[in-house]
């Protein structure tokens, strides 16, 4: 095996925005020019999957909850979301981009990539490239659809030209790249980032521009190889990882139909075993596959291929899926199953007879760490019938998760929730935690500022808040402290305590008056106390009613 450095290719986007939607609509000739709302179920919940333009003018926005979309838009017609269909519609785009050249690469339904070096000298120039592939796939999609086609240095600046239909010249993706939010280096389209977007946020870095400006010891120290990646990605590089892995010859898995396949379920059905053995053969030799060709021969000799792309290395489960979406795509133009008003295309006639799984793109495999009850949906269920076993025998409340909120206080900011009912939250996010529709909770005054505490006591452990002459400390009603804090003892606290070395607050809290069971006014103090045993230790140290006690420790 051999290894190679990762140059930045110039490369074509092509991006169909809400697709589901246009799947849709190509399916119902109805839904077009009204708006349409593609809705998913995440856990418990009914949210916005996509949205037609329509409905987004009228506050509609992905990951939204099915009931405030449509309070927002009353006559948008909710969809259920269907992969498989938004699979199969964009074989027929996917045909229309492989007219042009036929180094087509699928990174999902509504985007595909390919390198533009040769058709771009062909058809004239970058800008005559993307007119042309414009044209060609507005054609396919007809009034169903809008399409964006975007060329620059790299696949992950390419795909962010696609969001402005530009062209960026060579050389310029870095200086492109840079206005936009750090949350587009963690592949969020709707900007709101997952934790090390909020992360890079909170260090001041907003910009991939800023990212890009740091030293890459720097980031690496900080993010460890998950930092290299974005960290290129800022610079206007690859996305692909470091270093690539010509793939062995002899890793390819192929499976004879007999009789032919004419259905998506029996040929998925082996396409499940040939994505098991692909990834277990790659895995014993330490590679990971990033990117698959999909061969199958139909019994009239049609030989079909199509290449798919993914961010990170491909599990069973996700190649097992995009196996299957080709399939259905293949099959669904054979004549197979399609259900109503399916896409297919023209040229393929028969059953399949043979399927093949070629790695084309293999990297050095990495460690992946795996979820708490295993990495596949048996063993959820398992955990799921054990814990709910339990709950039998010690009652609902014995067995619960955590959800975290808004509040004030370190115990406020989260909600236990028994296992197996819905994990809401009761109370608005905390302050910068993004919500449906791109902006900010607005937060909560007087909240404790972070760092956060990492151990919470409910109740408060008692303990003595001493000012330097020994009288203990309280707050007035205005939110004055009676003297500086000096002493803090404690049976939490090594040692039971000692001199307090730093502090800050206090945050004064007079809240829920209405409700007589309520701790109404409280004051918090940061505070940083310097003890025998185990040196400084700070915690979180409340005054209520003339009475001191330690909320929370630091770690």
């Amino acid at each position: 095996m051999t290894g190679r450095a990762v140059a930045a290719t110039r490369t074509c986007c092509v991006w169909c925005p809400d697709w589901p939607v246009v799947a849709h609509r190509r399916r119902t000739p109805a839904l077009v020019g009204v708006p349409v709302v593609v809705r998913e179920r995440v856990g418990a919940r009914d949210v916005v999957r996509a949205a037609s333009a329509e409905a987004r003018a009228e506050g509609v926005r992905r990951g939204m909850r099915r009931r405030e979309a449509e309070a927002r838009c009353p006559a948008a017609v909710v969809v259920d979301a269907d992969p498989a269909l938004e699979a199969r519609a964009f074989e027929a785009v996917a045909r229309a981009v492989e007219r042009i050249t036929p180094r087509v690469v699928l990174d999902r339904p509504g985007r595909c990539s390919f390198p533009t070096r040769g058709p771009s000298r062909y058809f004239g120039g970058d800008d005559a490239l993307a007119a042309r592939v414009r044209a060609g796939v507005s054609a396919v999609l007809g009034g169903a659809g809008d399409v964006r086609v975007g060329i620059a240095d790299g696949v992950f600046a390419a795909a962010l030209a696609a969001r402005r239909d530009a062209v960026v010249p060579p050389g310029g993706s870095a200086a492109f790249l840079a206005p936009w939010p750090v949350a587009v280096l963690f592949g969020d389209d709707d900007g709101g980032g997952d934790g090390r977007a909020q992360l890079l946020v909170r260090l001041g870095l907003r910009t991939v521009g800023d990212v890009a400006a740091l030293s890459r010891g720097a980031v690496v120290a900080r993010f460890g190889a998950p930092g290299e990646g974005f960290h290129r990605l800022a610079r206007g590089e690859d996305a692909g990882p470091p270093v690539l892995v010509t793939p062995p010859p002899d890793l390819v898995e192929h499976v004879v139909l007999d009789p032919p396949a004419a259905r998506v379920d029996v040929a998925a059905f082996a396409a499940k075993g040939l994505a098991d053995r692909l990834l277990a053969r790659l895995s014993a030799r330490g590679l990971a596959c990033t990117r698959v060709v999909v061969e199958a021969e139909t019994e009239h000799g049609e030989r079909l291929a199509r290449c798919w792309r993914h961010d990170g290395a491909l599990t069973p489960a996700a190649l097992a899926e995009r196996v299957r979406w080709q399939l259905d795509g293949w099959l669904a133009a054979a004549g197979g199953p399609r259900g109503e008003g399916a896409e297919g295309v023209d040229d393929t006639t028969g059953g399949l007879t043979g399927l093949r799984l070629v790695p084309d793109e293999v990297v050095p495999a990495g460690g992946r760490q795996l979820g708490f009850w295993g990495g596949d949906q048996a063993a959820r269920d398992r955990a799921d019938r054990v814990l709910a076993r339990v709950q039998g025998m010690l009652g609902p409340e014995a067995v619960v998760t955590a959800v975290v909120q808004g509040g004030r206080t370190p115990a406020e900011q989260v909600r236990w929730v028994p296992w197996g009912e819905p994990r809401e939250p009761e109370r608005p996010p905390a302050a910068g935690t993004p919500v449906p529709g791109g902006a900010e909770a607005p937060g909560w005054p007087g909240a404790l500022p972070p760092p956060y505490p990492a151990r919470v006591f409910v109740p408060p452990v008692a303990a003595q808040l001493l000012d330097a002459a020994g009288r203990p400390v309280t707050v007035g009603g205005r939110g004055e402290q009676s003297a500086a804090p000096a002493t803090l003892r404690s049976a939490v606290l090594p040692g039971g305590g000692g001199p307090v070395r730093a502090w800050a607050g206090p945050w004064a809290h007079d809240v829920r008056w209405w409700d007589p069971r309520a701790r109404r006014r409280r004051a918090l103090w940061q505070v940083v106390v310097a003890t025998a045993a185990a040196g400084d230790v700070a915690c979180l140290v409340a005054v209520e009613r003339g009475a001191a006690g330690v909320e929370a420790l630091y770690d």
